[in-house]
């Protein structure tokens, strides 16, 4: 710890925040940058913990605690404090390839993790995490490096989300020809296209993919594997393969009326958006636009409070996200939710706070399931129909929800987004390649191990293990390529 008393003498500070009434009108960054003081005055409030747990990177009961990729946090928050910025950079990327994604768009379990975080506010870790790596491309100690041997063995990953960038970026550094298929016509997967402009810029990913390039890693885009280059072209061609295609498939709203016109999956809407967007700012109008309209978004997870921000910058007329669950309390609940698991509690993201400045109350209708969906006699959405709903458990220890009588409420919607979730992987080319999967439709590869029942073809991150966090997807994208590595050299340098 860089200062004894610091977590007693500073309080918590975070990334500011533009003014949303502002920022709503543009597609920058929504946050400020601190200070380089501030930032060292955040990290002097790590504290001599003796044991911490902000690096763990566990699961309890499906709930992540602590960093997945086992970030050096108290050992760079006191390089930090210190004014050490090079020597927290390069622990940063000791265990971390790229600390800009997570440092923006991670939530942050390290910081539910965080022993201060039991009765204080905890180190801001991932404001502190985004400050480091961004002094240092300031100061332009991130530079490509550039493998001095290369071992003749080559490598396809296909995906160039997190966890094929991680892998792709590990395997390079051991000395193989890797590279990597994007079916899209930009680096970076759901970084790019499924996480708005001014949350993460595609400045940032394009940034990072331009030093791997340096390095020597061949990305081809406008390439799906199993259409565009066939399964034999792959094997014929590579030593070994990584899956890192995602989770990609949607769930569906099953309610009568979810075929109607005007209802749409969020992430078409947001991919749509962001293409739009980069390729013309909007002027091909090649994009679903919430403009003047009733918008409706569905689910209440992240995904649903990016198509707040998006439908919010659009201009929309109403905006109301339904959120099945109740509202959570301010703090977690130490029987079901125990520290140091990633706190469940009501949070207040930088979509919900945009849509309340704009029409003046947080957006969000709490326990509350779409019923049915009406449309006009052409068509489209009118209405969304609803009932509030309450959690039982049966005699059996089953829970189901049940209406509440007397809650229906009838809701007008021209745009409605379904942000639901992700049910699983595409199975087009798993089923080419023979990929055995789980009941969950997700490839059957073990953790840690990686390998799937075809030798030479190993599978990491969401196509894995499922919808996730960008950090999981990093930690297994890293470890699927230590894996690889030993595969084909016998043994691995790799961490």
């Amino acid at each position: 710890m860089g200062k004894l008393t610091g977590f007693m003498e500073f309080e918590r500070q975070a990334q500011r925040e533009r003014d949303p009434i502002k920022r709503i009108k543009d597609w920058i960054d929504y946050t400020n940058p601190m200070t380089e003081s501030e930032i060292q005055t955040q990290g002097a409030r790590c504290m001599d913990c003796g044991v911490p747990t902000c690096h763990s990177g566990n699961e309890f009961n499906g709930v992540t605690s602590g960093c997945p990729v086992n970030h050096l946090i108290p050992e760079w928050n006191t390089l930090v404090y210190e004014g050490k910025w090079k020597e927290a950079l390069d622990l940063e990327h000791e265990k971390n390839n790229f600390p800009e994604f997570t440092g923006i768009a991670c939530p942050a379990p390290c910081e539910g993790a965080c022993v201060l975080g039991i009765n204080e506010p905890p180190v801001a870790i991932r404001t502190i995490e985004r400050s480091i790596i961004e002094n240092g491309f300031d100061e332009g100690w991130v530079v490509p490096e550039i493998p001095t041997e290369r071992t003749g063995k080559k490598v396809a990953v296909i995906g160039s989300g997190p966890a094929g960038l991680a892998a792709a970026a590990q395997l390079n550094k051991a000395g193989h020809t890797v590279t990597v298929f994007e079916r899209d016509d930009r680096v970076g997967g759901l970084l790019t296209y499924g996480i708005p402009e001014m949350k993460l810029s595609y400045t940032i990913v394009a940034r990072r993919a331009a030093i791997l390039e340096a390095e020597g890693i061949t990305f081809v885009l406008n390439t799906e594997v199993g259409v565009d280059v066939t399964v034999n072209q792959l094997e014929n061609e590579f030593d070994a393969t990584i899956l890192c295609g995602g989770a990609a498939v949607q769930r569906d709203l099953e309610v009568e009326g979810s075929e109607l016109k005007g209802i749409h999956h969020a992430m078409d809407f947001l991919h749509a958006n962001t293409k739009s967007l980069l390729d013309s700012n909007h002027k091909d109008g090649a994009y679903l636009s919430a403009e003047n309209k009733h918008v409706i978004v569905i689910g209440g997870g992240d995904t649903g409070t990016d198509c707040l921000a998006t439908a919010v910058r659009h201009n929309c007329k109403s905006l109301t996200q339904f959120d099945i669950y109740d509202k959570k309390g301010a703090k977690r609940d130490d029987m079901g939710n125990p520290w140091p698991q990633y706190p469940i509690i009501h949070r207040i993201e930088y979509g919900h706070k945009e849509a309340a400045g704009k029409f003046g109350g947080d957006p969000r209708a709490y326990a509350v399931m779409t019923k049915k969906i009406v449309g006009d006699s052409n068509g489209n959405v009118k209405e969304v129909h609803t009932n509030n709903v309450k959690l039982t458990v049966d005699e059996n220890g089953n829970r189901k929800r049940v209406d509440i009588p007397g809650t229906e409420k009838v809701w007008p919607a021209d745009l409605v987004l379904i942000a639901i979730g992700f049910k699983g992987p595409e199975q087009n080319l798993l089923q080419q390649m023979k990929i055995e999967t789980t009941e969950k439709s997700t490839v059957k590869a073990e953790y840690g191990k990686y390998t799937t029942n075809r030798e030479g073809i190993f599978a990491a991150g969401d196509i894995r293990r499922g919808q996730s966090l960008i950090v999981w997807a990093i930690n297994e994208g890293r470890e699927a390529a230590r894996e690889c590595d030993r595969y084909l050299m016998g043994s691995s340098v790799l961490p």
